[in-house]
């Protein structure tokens, strides 16, 4: 039973980690930044287009939810994708990264990139 458990939680994690890294790739940002926990997320508010110092307020408890779901909203948005995509980026990362990333959408950086 828990190999299998493990198995799975294997295939999350690739799928996860496979959806950011063509996630950054297609927005200009090193692919293998995915792999690393805190950069990853500094790549992913530079890809919002929001600050990078945002990556410390994940170590808030609380805010780091609100923060975390700001960031993947505004990565969806500048995919083309409305805020459902990006609620869903956040919360079903192993689902929805890896349809944005292989998927044909199109990344337009935010207007007041940062």
């Amino acid at each position: 039973m828990s190999s299998s458990v493990g198995i799975v939680y294997l295939i999350v994690i690739v799928l996860s980690i496979a959806g950011w890294w063509t996630i950054f790739t297609k927005a200009g940002r090193p692919g293998w930044g995915a792999i690393i926990p805190f950069y990853s997320f500094y790549l992913a508010c530079k890809v919002a287009g929001r600050p990078g110092w945002w990556w410390v307020l994940i170590i808030i408890p609380i805010v780091n939810i609100v923060i975390g779901l700001i960031v993947t909203i505004d990565v969806a948005k500048t995919f083309g994708k409305g805020v459902g995509f990006g609620v869903g980026l956040g919360v079903l990362s192993f689902i929805f990264a890896p349809i944005l990333g292989f998927g044909d959408a199109a990344y337009t950086p935010p207007r007041a990139a940062v």
